[in-house]
């Protein structure tokens, strides 16, 4: 599977992913998760997060987002590369 990010593992259940601002905004869908997630932003301008039936969500390095397991959810490109911190909640 051609995933439209790079992954680099701090520890078993914390990553670090980059999403490039060359790929292509169609290539963020809408997707669910078999685990629950924390997503910190590290760096990236004017991206958002958007969970199922919420309005999209800016990532502001302030605030950590949680997206429940199975919740649908997609990332809205923003200006530069994104990068953000993932922790894998009761995995």
């Amino acid at each position: 599977m051609n995933l439209p990010f790079r992954q680099n593992d701090l520890t078993e259940n914390v990553k670090i992913r980059t999403f490039s601002s060359d790929t292509d905004s169609g290539e963020y869908t809408w997707h669910r998760d078999r685990e629950d997630r924390v997503v910190e932003l590290i760096e990236g301008d004017n991206w958002y997060i958007q969970l199922d039936n919420e309005l999209p969500k800016k990532l502001v390095k302030e605030n950590k987002v949680f997206i429940p397991k199975g919740v649908y959810h997609r990332v809205i490109k923003g200006e530069g590369d994104l990068k953000v911190k993932i922790e894998f909640v009761n995995v």
